[in-house]
């Protein structure tokens, strides 16, 4: 079952002009969810992970989902503040602005081995983001894994010209 069929496009989200990838219509397909996870298990089985981290929101889905198979901990990348217990962040920049993400302090230990997952690459800056926080513990990155790929935003190059590895189940040209 290709997967890609099972993305709605929602156009002019969040603003005028994206064609929004809209993961939830996947999520709610059993069979494609199954398919979706399945992959990304029969991918990594072979691959040292010590933990599976996900990107807020989508990316605790399949993240999750995956760790479990996996038989490894999952650790949440979430934004500023949604965190309970002591943290580390990471600040990085947006089109208009600046985000931070955190994670707890004891989320990843020096020298394991982090898979990072989430729904989607665009331009990267989250992804980025994400991989300095992991590294700054003393983490390594496995791969950078995506469901999605938008490969005219440049997020994928932008990874991969900083040394990581870049996965995607399908892409979609265009923005």
């Amino acid at each position: 079952m290709p997967i890609k069929s099972l993305i709605r496009t929602v156009p002019h989200y969040p603003k005028q002009g994206v064609m929004f990838r809209d993961i939830t219509t996947l999520l709610k397909d059993p069979v494609g969810l199954r398919v979706t996870v399945n992959e990304l298990v029969h991918r990594y089985t072979p691959v040292k992970i010590d933990r599976v981290a996900g990107i807020e929101a989508r990316g605790f889905i399949i993240g999750a989902a995956l760790a479990y198979q996996l038989g490894v901990g999952f650790v949440p990348i979430r934004k500023q503040g949604k965190l309970p217990a002591e943290t580390v962040g990471h600040d990085y920049d947006l089109e208009y602005g600046t985000d931070r993400i955190e994670m707890h302090v004891d989320s990843v230990a020096a020298g394991e081995q982090v898979l990072l997952v989430d729904d989607l690459i665009a331009t990267g800056g989250t992804a980025e983001a994400a991989c300095n926080l992991i590294e700054s513990m003393g983490g390594g990155i496995v791969e950078c894994c995506f469901v999605i790929d938008l490969p005219d935003l440049g997020g994928r190059r932008r990874l991969e010209n900083r040394g990581q590895k870049v996965f995607a189940l399908c892409e979609f040209e265009g923005d």
